[in-house]
């Protein structure tokens, strides 16, 4: 494994890029913030929602994609509130039991700032057989879920007639991935490394049918033709950061009080279920980085801690399967202890970790001794 110079994320990222300097692209895209234009970027955003603002006030001017987290909170407090617009709220719900926080946060979006929300509740019976099958086979056990968040939206946007959508970040700018130039537009969102589709074939069996995927399916290309899907990213400087400040200040609840996670060092991001978690760790035996390491390395680029206090933080957590998350996700299947900890120990990539003397799994080239 080799490390940005920059910050603590390393090459074995799918799609990342390192520049001749050894520094990675989602560090050179924070860079490039600070000469970008954001005004220049605001004005063509008052444009767009020119273009798109309804001359009747009770329709809706737009959609935005939530999950009622912190992201959410300034993206609709941005639309609404600074950009006049009459934003719909569409939200995928993942069936796992709640945080206090995250039933909370999703209640505060809606009255905080005065929206309606759709949500989908997805066929319980076949997501337990699809995140078995996507665990098992791909270690992705909430493909299903992540895609119709990425789908989901646009077939709201087709039903009622609402070409624009609004997306928060461009996960491959903004962390790095092969869709690495930065754009506006979101239309190609649905193939990133998070929800790429899943061949069929590989999932229809005699417990999932091709209607329970339906979903899944982006509407047709000529239906998307209709869709104008952004990343608001994109005009406005972004900052996870100062999103969730932000946030704060206005009704969104982190989990300080509630639980504290052994695999991050953060309390805010993606906090509405445990069990969900299990699916982005799961970087960690595929890919030799998960949570600590992404947040670490955003943290450095934003300036809030040193790249030695990072390698610190991902040494103390990114290893670690948080328990209440498994014991949920494991709960939620129906699995065995041991057979949960059988499947995790299948994905572990032997050209990045060894077995020690006890059977633990360990880096071969951790950044601490790189």
């Amino acid at each position: 494994m080799k490390f940005c110079k920059k910050c603590v994320m390393p090459n074995t990222r799918p799609g990342i890029y390192f520049d001749e300097e050894g520094i990675c692209q989602a560090c050179r895209a924070e860079e490039q913030k600070n000469k970008t234009d954001w005004q220049l970027r605001y004005q063509e955003l008052e444009q767009l929602c020119d273009k798109h603002r309804r001359k009747d006030n009770s329709e809706f001017d737009c959609i935005i994609a939530v999950s009622g987290g912190k992201d959410s909170h300034f993206q609709v407090y941005f639309l609404k509130e600074v950009m006049n617009m009459n934003p719909l709220l569409v939200s995928v719900e993942d069936n796992f039991d709640m945080t206090e926080a995250g039933k909370s946060n999703i209640k505060n979006i809606s009255e905080r700032f005065g929206c309606h929300i759709i949500s989908l509740k997805p066929n319980l019976k076949a997501q337990k057989f699809i995140m078995r099958k996507t665990f098992e086979k791909y270690g992705k056990p909430t493909w299903f879920i992540d895609r119709l968040i990425y789908t989901y939206p646009l077939h709201i946007a087709n039903k009622f007639k609402i070409p624009l959508i609004i997306y928060g970040e461009n996960i491959s700018y903004e962390y790095g991935g092969e869709e690495r130039q930065e754009t506006y537009s979101a239309k190609n969102q649905i193939n990133n490394g998070v929800a790429s589709d899943i061949d069929y074939d590989e999932l229809i069996d005699e417990n999932i049918l091709l209607s329970d995927l339906n979903l899944c399916t982006p509407p047709s290309a000529n239906e998307l033709s209709m869709l104008e899907p952004i990343y608001l990213s994109y005009y406005v400087k972004w900052n996870s950061y100062s999103n969730y400040v932000f946030s704060k200040k206005n009704g969104f609840k982190d989990l300080t009080h509630e639980w504290n996670r052994e695999h991050t060092f953060e309390n805010f991001d993606q906090i509405e279920t445990p069990a969900y978690l299990v699916h982005p760790w799961l970087k960690y035996p595929k890919f030799g980085h998960a949570s600590a390491t992404d947040y670490a390395s955003k943290f450095i680029r934003y300036g809030l801690i040193t790249r030695e206090e990072g390698i610190k933080l991902v040494k103390k957590h990114d290893h670690k399967l948080d328990q209440r998350a498994a014991q949920e996700f494991i709960n939620f299947l129906g699995y065995s202890q041991t057979e949960f900890y059988k499947i995790i120990d299948g994905f572990y990539n032997e050209e990045l970790f060894q077995k020690n003397i006890f059977g633990e799994w360990q880096l071969k080239k951790p950044i601490w001794e790189s």
